[in-house]
């Protein structure tokens, strides 16, 4: 895909999926505004993309940093066309019983709140210019209850409701809004599930892992009219179709 012009704001920015979410859509020519608290790995990530890239510090659990990393993306590029609400955390694994309250209602700022405060900045500016896309990394955790994973289920469940949400009140004024579920990453979210021991997730081989490099270049391909058909709702890495569409196999 070419998207020379165009610009895409990645939160989580800082490794994983982000970083290489960053890389493939600069590579295919999109300014990238790259969003994590991590400010120096960021600022590393946008030295070695160049003049296409910027790094804004940004805690995404709080509205207002969320709302001014948006502004400060449209102040440098001029748009905002893609936003990739990656951003994600699941620590501290622990059941219901045991888990701490506040440490769990941190996860739902993240997980949750953030993909909200991404959509509640990013889509007036994409309503004044016509449309634009958002897409989530979802997760199958939205869809079924794992062990031990109370706040993760819940905000993705919650997420991928946003993402039904954005497509019910903007789908016919421009707005392409998807979810991506990708299955198990090679990431470091990975390593602290396998610390963790607990529930089936944890006892994968890392070679059970796809890279983040699928994600990224899944997430481009859904920034094409062949995705259009899953507008509204979520894509599957799991699905070998998708990964046929995606050019991974």
């Amino acid at each position: 895909m070419d998207l020379s012009g165009k610009t895409v704001l990645i939160t989580g920015a800082s490794r994983g999926i982000g970083a290489d979410s960053a890389r493939i859509f600069a590579a295919a020519g999109a300014n990238v505004a790259l969003v994590a608290r991590s400010s120096e790995a960021i600022a590393e990530l946008a030295g070695e993309i160049g003049d296409k890239a910027i790094a804004i510090p940004c805690d995404i659990a709080r509205y207002w940093e969320m709302n001014q990393a948006v502004q400060a993306c449209v102040k440098t590029f001029g748009s905002l066309d893609i936003l990739i609400n990656n951003a994600g955390i699941i620590e501290p694994v622990a059941h219901l019983a045991d888990a701490d309250p506040d440490a769990w209602g941190q996860v739902i700022d993240i997980n949750l709140k953030g993909v909200f405060h991404g959509m509640r900045a990013a889509l007036p500016v994409m309503l004044e210019h016509g449309g634009g896309t958002i897409l989530t990394i979802g997760s199958g955790a939205a869809h079924g209850p794992v062990e031990a994973w109370s706040h993760y289920c819940s905000s993705k469940a919650g997420a991928l409701m946003l993402t039904k949400m954005a497509d019910k009140e903007y789908g016919d004024k421009g707005v392409r809004a998807i979810s991506l579920s990708p299955g198990t990453v090679a990431t470091q979210m990975q390593r602290e599930i396998k610390a963790s021991g607990i529930n089936p997730i944890s006892q994968l081989d890392w070679s059970d892992h796809i890279p983040p490099e699928w994600v990224a270049k899944t997430l481009l391909w859904m920034c094409s009219s062949e995705a259009d058909r899953y507008l509204g709702d979520e894509v599957s890495l799991r699905d070998e179709s998708i990964r046929k569409q995606a050019g991974l196999i």
